[in-house]
């Protein structure tokens, strides 16, 4: 792209189309979640698995693919990862047991984790002025709280008309409409002769799917039984390697100097949180408004409006805060504001108001997206040059991480207290905030006023 190309929206426009379907398809299944129990005959751990087995695969290898684009060119990496994450979206609608989803969902979890970080790293070489780049993350930001906000409707539209494989198939003609953006207005990053980190990979995703594995079954399973112990026991052994490994790597896919930076390790924690909270409440809150208090796909996806709606205003506002603040104050915000409106989510009740549940939903919705563009600002200005990839894979791999021991671990919550759906979610909320004001806590006291703000 020429000198005078750098300000265009059109990279603009190509990136986030293809981000725009993998953030839809994340909050759209939620909502399905109990037409496809019915359809398919799946239980609450089976549907852990439906969501979680996208989250696995997707964080497992988030930053070998960070890596693969900085090495292989992230422009042809981009549209591999949307190309695929296309095809795997019919064979999800296709699927005709829960095991042939699941596997399908792994495989759109693999093309989602080439794609993401590559479209971060596009968009870094696309627009090379510090106010531009910034307005354009928050942009970017705002494509996706348009596409967590449209999901739980569209979803709710789509299953309560055309059945649950339609929020799949939607995807199709969206991502061949990305692929042909992309191809045009899109030119490949700089690449760096980096290696692909094979021991690492494995490592990191026995680590993964060990604490997966027994989050997840310790619903149905108990915490003492042998799966759920072996999962954990895998997770620690695992982890331990993955450390070692990385640590004599000569291309390590997680350069562990990153986190000599207070900014990088502080960030990267707070991917965690913040998913390990959002896409927890979603799985949970979800299963409520359906399973506890009646309502249809549709009526669900309308009644989780205020929450994702809110993610399309906090997603541009954080943008536009954070090119006269820097990224410290709208995460510090977000995560108090989003702290708070998941305490309140704890009023929810059998027969209680959907009007006290208005509020809490807003403040959630609000304070994730208002966190989440800065975030992405502050870890991206950290990375050190040629590390862009695989520092937008940290963060995104963090909050992939994150939402998978959500998931697993608030559903479990779920499952444990059996007929009492509310505690299971009183708990489960009373988690996930306490995570968000832990968020808050680490930023008030490690990230520096102003420091990550004024690269």
């Amino acid at each position: 792209m020429n000198e005078s190309g750098k300000s265009s929206p059109w990279p603009l426009v190509a990136i986030s189309f293809g981000y725009f379907m993998v953030i839809l398809d994340a909050t759209v299944v939620n909502v399905a979640l109990p037409a496809i129990m019915r359809s398919l005959h799946s239980t609450t751990t089976s549907l852990q698995w439906i969501v979680g087995s996208y989250s696995l695969v997707f964080a497992a290898l988030l930053l070998s693919a960070g890596a693969l684009g900085d090495r292989r060119g992230a422009k042809g990496v981009f549209l591999a990862g949307i190309g695929l994450f296309t095809l795997s979206s019919l064979a999800c609608g296709l699927a005709q047991s829960t095991a042939m989803l699941i596997l399908a969902r792994c495989f759109q979890g693999l093309g989602a984790a080439l794609a993401v970080p590559t479209s971060l790293s596009l968009l870094q070489t696309s627009y090379t002025d510090r106010a531009v780049r910034v307005r354009a993350f928050g942009i970017w930001g705002g494509v996706a709280g348009i596409a967590a906000g449209a999901g739980p409707v569209v979803g709710g539209a789509l299953v309560s008309s055309l059945g649950w494989q339609s929020i799949f198939f939607i995807n199709v003609p969206i991502g061949v409409i990305g692929v042909v953006l992309a191809s045009h207005f899109l030119s490949s990053a700089q690449r760096y002769r980096n290696g692909i980190d094979l021991a690492g990979q494995i490592s990191g995703i026995l680590c993964l799917s060990g604490i997966t594995v027994a989050l997840i079954e310790a619903g149905p399973m108990g915490w003492a039984s042998p799966v759920v112990i072996v999962g954990f026991a895998l997770f620690v052994v695992a982890g331990a390697i993955f450390i070692a490994t990385e640590n004599q790597a000569r291309f390590p896919m997680l350069p562990l100097g990153l986190f000599s930076s207070a900014n990088f390790s502080t960030v990267t924690v707070i991917g965690v949180l913040i998913n390990f909270a959002f896409y927890g409440e979603l799985f949970v809150m979800s299963i409520y408004l359906q399973q506890l208090r009646g309502l249809t796909p549709l009526a669900a996806g309308v009644a989780l409006l205020p929450q994702m709606g809110m993610a399309v205003i906090g997603s541009t506002l954080s943008g536009r805060v954070m090119v006269h603040t820097g990224p410290r104050f709208p995460m510090l915000f977000g995560l108090i504001v989003g702290g708070i409106g998941l305490f309140g989510l704890m009023s929810a009740g059998v027969h209680s108001s959907y009007g006290l549940l208005v509020v809490p939903l807003v403040a959630v919705g609000f304070g994730m997206s208002f966190t989440m563009p800065a975030a992405t600002a502050a870890i991206m200005q950290a990375a050190p040059a040629g590390h862009e990839g695989i520092a937008s894979g940290v963060l995104n791999s963090a909050r992939q991480v994150g939402g998978v021991i959500g998931v697993a671990l608030l559903g479990t919550f779920i499952i444990a207290h059996g007929s009492s759906l509310i505690q299971g979610l009183n708990v489960g909320m009373l988690i996930a905030g306490t995570a968000f004001l832990l968020g808050a806590i680490l930023v008030l006291l490690l990230v520096e006023p102003g420091d990550i703000g004024t690269h």
